[in-house]
């Protein structure tokens, strides 16, 4: 009995990885410009995406029942997954920074070498 349990457990957290993985990396997809975050941000924002979009379709729904692991699931964790990045990116200053300081970049200047022409 333990182990069915012990193998039911397993096969809910693999799946839950694998799902989160694709529904993370159709986020990453969708949103434009570069996104932080490596293989691991990726997965937890594809769950944690997936539980937050299920749970305000199930705000605004109370009627709707959705399973996390379907086509309807994947197109709303995949929104959550989105919603997630981009609250990241603009709490992380990706698009705006605090403050009135003004930074440059020091961009590197190529060297010109004259060329001598001989005649």
């Amino acid at each position: 009995m333990e182990i069915e349990k012990l193998a039911e457990y397993a096969n809910h957290t693999l799946t839950w990885i694998g799902f989160g993985t694709l529904v993370g990396l159709s986020a990453k997809a969708i949103m434009p410009g570069r996104d932080p975050g490596g293989t691991v941000a990726t997965l937890m924002m594809g769950i944690a995406g997936t539980l937050i979009g299920c749970a305000i379709l199930r705000f605004f729904y109370p009627t709707m029942n959705i399973q996390p692991i379907s086509l309807e699931g994947f197109s709303v964790g995949a929104g959550g997954a989105f919603i997630l990045l981009l609250f990241y990116k603009v709490l992380g200053g990706y698009w705006f920074t605090e403050g009135e300081q003004i930074t440059y970049r020091h961009r590197r200047r190529r060297r010109v070498v004259p060329t001598i022409i001989d005649e």
